[in-house]
């Protein structure tokens, strides 16, 4: 009999058919190998999200016609290596639960697996987009049909008369987002400049999620710069956090513009840059005057932001040089001073 020790072990001396998502900062797959290196201690999570390495689980057992779904966020330590004692706990439940070896775990125990979510300190619901986009990406894995809230999307967008885009759904929406073809990006580019905001705040939350093309980025930036001179907040943030998906170019050339004035960069719209364009952030330039900026707003919260960019591996240790080598009166150093002075307190 084989020992199960980790959430991997788990999958693969069941046999389970499993697939793993991301569910911090964007919904994409994750490899096996990665959650196993973790598990580990090997490496850091890659994508924190507020401390927790936020992880979908979609697998089946044995005989299981459709899958289970596990969204599990495991504690991670200042470095961003798995907190393992959480899990560890975890794993008895499931152990006593269903037996102490793979050889015991049976498709008959679906139930009893399923109920492992219930009062699980490890679980947590998504927001309803990131469901909506975990469904779209595991249909399209899994080779299943997408939700009969695709077809009135596609309609829409290919400029069939008799469709409301009061009937587009976030789910129809998610769908779309997920099987974009060249046709369709032609499609959404040239929608994108009339849609109603409710729609395309409602786009945005999908398309946060995907690499899109500079064409789309493009249109969607023009959105964001609208909406900014129109006082919608809402919609300008969400562009942002789509456009963060975009190239470099497009992206990273917004960035820079929002961040040399001073009055593009509330509280709301560093959070989007932060939150899902942080891989533009990993620039010697654009990171400190991030930073500088998120310092002088007042109503940012600059330490929790901080902390947060800190444990993504890549930016680790550029956000730790940026705030030590930070020039005396700047808005970072004079931040950093009144944390300082908090603690010393």
């Amino acid at each position: 009999m084989q020992a199960i020790h980790s959430l991997h072990d788990f999958f693969r001396l069941t046999g389970a058919d499993v697939h793993l998502y991301h569910m911090g900062r964007r919904v994409h797959p994750c490899s096996l190998d990665t959650l196993a290196d973790f598990e580990a201690g090997d490496v850091p999570w890659p994508e924190p999200w507020q401390g927790k390495a936020r992880l979908a689980m979609v697998f089946r057992l044995g005989a299981m016609q459709d899958p289970l779904i596990w969204f599990l966020a495991l504690p991670l330590d200042e470095q961003g290596l798995l907190d393992a004692a959480q899990r560890d706990a975890f794993l008895e439940r499931l152990l006593s639960t269903l037996g102490r070896s793979a050889e015991q775990l049976e498709a008959s125990a679906e139930d009893e697996i399923d109920n492992l979510m219930k009062d699980n300190p490890l679980a947590f619901t998504p927001s309803l987009a990131f469901q909506a986009v975990l469904h779209a990406r595991a249909s399209a894995e899994l080779e299943r049909p997408a939700s009969e809230h695709l077809e009135p999307v596609e309609a829409f967008f290919a400029g069939q008369a008799g469709h409301d885009w009061q009937a587009l759904g976030l789910q129809g929406l998610a769908d779309y987002v997920v099987r974009l073809s060249t046709d369709t990006e032609r499609q959404l580019r040239h929608a994108i400049p009339q849609l109603h905001s409710e729609v395309l705040t409602s786009l945005c939350y999908c398309l946060e999620h995907v690499a899109i093309d500079e064409a789309v980025a493009d249109s969607l930036r023009q959105r964001g710069e609208q909406a900014a001179r129109d006082g919608d907040i809402e919609t300008y943030c969400a562009c942002i956090r789509a456009v963060g998906g975009g190239s470099r170019r497009v992206a990273a050339d917004w960035f820079d513009q929002l961040l040399a004035d001073r009055h593009a960069c509330g509280p709301d719209a560093l959070a989007a840059m932060a939150a899902r364009g942080w891989q533009h952030l990993e620039d010697a330039e654009r990171l400190p005057r991030f930073l500088e900026r998120l310092a002088a707003n007042e109503e940012a919260d600059f330490m929790a932001l901080a902390r947060d960019l800190a444990q993504i591996p890549r930016l680790r240790l550029p956000v730790l040089m940026t705030l030590r080598q930070a020039p005396e009166g700047s808005a970072t150093a004079s931040r950093l001073a009144i944390v300082k002075g908090r603690q010393g307190h």
